[in-house]
């Protein structure tokens, strides 16, 4: 007798439902439509982006056993996901199941780490006429522009990133760098720049990776004695994207070989795209020449989203997994997290996740316990706002206080605190510190923190100020 896709994902359901909860059974199976069968492919069809990635986050192994059970070792597994509550494109778009790297979006077998389909980018050092190799550009086409809010904290970046999209290597953004602290958008913008060039230039090689990536294929270039192959690979690309350059912080060899690659591109009109977790001037063990031509072009920062940002962020979130949610809700998560878009989107997927499993409505009793959670057990980056208001309490006085123009000793110490903790726990640059903290200038918060630590090497009664206040800021 043949076998159908649904006899097989009847026979995987039955294996799933006996291993783990009925209520997760009940909600992220049974929606599951088996659509096809071919060879060894299954393919399902799921209600939402959301719900893939969340089959993927908690459930890929029990997948992979029940599939490889019913198919064997060379089982695959196709996700066919439904786009109607996405903006603009109607159409559903198929994925295999990628590794536990959730930006992968290549086919890829399950459970298996993200493969290169471009041998010539693992190793590009084996064809002379290399210009004729297609490049993958290893993007992730679903980082778009389209997806990526603006508000005051992105605009500058995001409207570079379009200017940079529409002529590559024909702005004075060359090169772009995108800096800020973890989790605020640096990886999604520049994918969508390196998208949105793609789509209106087809023609060009666009190229994504990881500077850590870039490190340990020049490693194994070195080895190889192929470290001219590995620097002509790279001269070629059109638009070349680095992300987390400040890896290569202390690593010669690779800086030296990126500076022939970027002076390259750079005088022959490419277009270098870059990304890192502070700024050039605060960036430790680059060498100056790299960092000054980092500074050729534009570096923009990417600062914590404000609140009115961060309810179009969630709403956005929303819309595009086909979730309602009411608006006292979507406020409460924007008001008390704060620290990044990654931590908002989490607790939204949380607060969905708990509504499901435990057939509860979504309410504001919910999502205080969701979200007291979630901060508690979320390592994150003290924000700058939060800084200001510890050490404004503490010497009981308010915010405007704090950033006022006024030279009263005990007020200018507490400002001095606020930028010297402002530098010690975010990746703020010092002039985004001086910014936010009453619109002074780097120069001044500089001044700060050596103040500071002078202070507290010579003035016991401030010593206990700064260990007061960092207990309280690290608890």
């Amino acid at each position: 007798m043949s076998r159908t896709a649904q006899s097989v994902w009847n026979n995987c359901l039955q294996f799933i439902k006996d291993n783990i909860q009925p209520q997760a059974y009940k909600t992220w199976f049974e929606p599951i439509q088996a659509v096809k069968l071919t060879d060894n492919a299954l393919s399902i069809q799921v209600p939402s982006k959301f719900f893939y990635e969340w089959l993927e986050e908690h459930y890929v192994k029990i997948l992979k056993v029940s599939l490889t059970k019913e198919l064997g070792k060379d089982a695959k597994l196709v996700y066919i996901i439904k786009m109607e509550n996405t903006y603009g494109n109607k159409q559903p778009f198929t994925e295999k199941i990628p590794s536990a790297n959730r930006t992968a979006v290549k086919s890829q077998e399950i459970d298996i780490p993200l493969k290169n389909k471009n041998p010539e980018l693992k190793n590009p050092f084996v064809i002379p006429g290399i210009r004729n190799v297609k490049i993958e550009s290893q993007l992730n086409p679903n980082y778009t522009f389209d997806n990526f809010l603006e508000g005051d904290a992105n605009r500058l970046a995001r409207s570079a990133g379009l200017a940079v999209a529409a002529k590559p290597g024909g702005t004075s953004f060359n090169p772009l760098l995108v800096f800020g602290g973890v989790g605020l958008g640096k990886t999604h913008l520049v994918h969508a720049i390196g998208v949105e060039i793609k789509d209106k230039y087809p023609e060009k090689t666009v190229l994504y990776i990881s500077a850590e990536k870039f490190t340990q294929q020049y490693i194994d270039a070195v080895k190889k004695n192929n470290r001219n192959d590995f620097i002509h690979f790279y001269q070629i690309i059109d638009v070349l994207i680095i992300d987390d350059v400040q890896f290569l912080s202390g690593k010669t060899g690779t800086q030296d070989v990126f500076f022939h690659i970027f002076n390259h591109l750079h005088q022959n009109g490419k277009q270098v795209i870059l990304t890192s977790d502070k700024a050039p001037v605060d960036m430790q063990d680059i060498e100056q020449r790299l960092l000054s031509r980092f500074k050729w072009g534009l570096s923009a920062e990417l600062q914590t989203p404000n609140f009115e940002t961060r309810v179009s962020i969630l709403n956005n979130k929303l819309y595009r997994d086909g979730v309602e949610m009411p608006d006292d809700i979507i406020e409460y998560v924007a008001k008390n997290i704060n620290s990044n878009v990654r931590e908002l989107e989490g607790a939204i997927i949380s607060l969905i996740a708990q509504s499901s499993f435990n057939k509860k409505d979504i309410t504001i009793d919910l999502a205080q316990l969701i979200v007291e959670k979630f901060v508690k057990n979320t390592k994150r980056e003290v924000s700058i706002d939060f800084i200001q208001k510890v050490v404004s309490d503490y010497f009981q006085m308010d915010i405007d206080t704090l950033q006022s123009k006024t030279r009263k000793r005990h007020i200018v110490q507490a400002r001095q605190l606020a930028m010297f903790f402002a530098k010690k726990f975010t990746k703020a640059s010092l002039a985004s510190i001086g910014s936010q903290i009453g619109k002074r200038d780097h120069a001044t918060v500089l001044h700060a923190c050596k103040t500071v630590d002078n202070l507290t090497s010579t003035d016991k009664q401030f010593k206990k100020y700064v260990e007061d206040i960092s207990k309280k800021l690290t608890v």
